[in-house]
């Protein structure tokens, strides 16, 4: 052995950045057609979701594959290090340091498509709603979309999600009442008209005014225009009964806060300017 002979260097792992670019590089060089108008490539799945500051996704530079969202139109083949994903209308890129980025919603249904671990979707997608990166119904849309929604553990993932979702408006509202001052309501109750029907549940129940907030917090697997009629036909008899119903979505809760705020205290304001409410007994729900 010659213990002279020049050592070879061993090349240097390339950074998370490189295989960002590289990505990139791969699907803006190869084939087919751009379109004249809009974006034509960008990361997504794990690697924009570590972009996306997820706590629960792998750094950039400890992904196995990067994966890269581009056109329909593109003919380009997934290599051992990018894996391409197409879309017949991109989204609109958010720029992250430089690099063009999928959406949270979008690069999360990319990400899922390729997970079988049950604790790993579960743990991105409640990062997703918690971490305030996007709604539920936004997520649960795009894996509808992905046709994700057949899988179980992405099903078992879902609900816990949506209860998450829900658990969070429901702290905003709380938050809503105890920090612009509104009265103290009934919290999560039913009402009944006196040796009568069911009338529905609500969030909350302000029964000196007869103001209810009710949380729309609606799943997109749901049979949306039945769910809809059902909430508009339980307003309707509520509000014949005397009884002001406010509709409050979670988003409007988290951007408008203030202004949901508003619309409650002036419903409580106008109730001594309406007839009284029939008298409904309240449960609690």
């Amino acid at each position: 052995m010659n213990h002279n002979a020049p050592i070879s260097p061993r090349p240097l792992p390339r950074s998370g950045d490189d295989r960002l670019q590289e990505a990139l590089h791969h699907a803006r060089r190869r084939g087919g057609a751009v379109p004249a108008q809009g974006p034509d490539a960008m990361i997504t799945g794990l690697a924009a979701l570590a972009l996306h500051r997820f706590a629960s996704a792998p750094p950039t530079a400890m992904v196995d594959r990067i994966d890269v969202l581009v056109p329909r139109i593109r003919r380009l083949r997934s290599t051992a290090r990018v894996r391409v994903v197409r879309a017949a209308e991109l989204p609109e890129p958010v720029q992250i340091d430089g690099v063009p980025v999928a959406p949270v919603a979008r690069a999360l249904a990319d990400a899922v498509d390729e997970l079988s671990d049950a604790g790993v979707v579960r743990r991105l997608l409640t990062e997703a709603v918690r971490g305030g990166h996007c709604e539920p119904g936004v997520v649960v849309r795009e894996l509808n979309r992905a046709r994700l929604l057949s899988r179980p553990h992405v099903v078992d993932a879902v609900d816990s999600l949506l209860a998450e979702g829900r658990a969070l408006a429901e702290d905003r509202l709380y938050e809503m009442v105890r920090s612009f001052g509104l009265p103290d309501p009934l919290w999560n109750v039913d009402l009944r008209l006196a040796g009568g029907p069911h009338l529905g549940g609500l969030d909350a129940y302000w029964p000196d005014q007869a103001v209810a907030v009710e949380l729309d917090t609606r799943s997109p697997r749901q049979d949306d225009d039945a769910l809809w009629s059902e909430y508009t036909r339980k307003r309707e008899v509520l509000e014949r009964l005397g009884i002001t119903v406010v509709h409050v979505t979670p988003r409007k809760l988290r951007d408008a806060m203030e202004q949901q705020a508003t619309v409650v205290r002036t419903a409580l304001m106008a109730a001594t300017d309406r007839d009284p409410a029939a008298y409904v007994v309240v449960l609690p729900r």
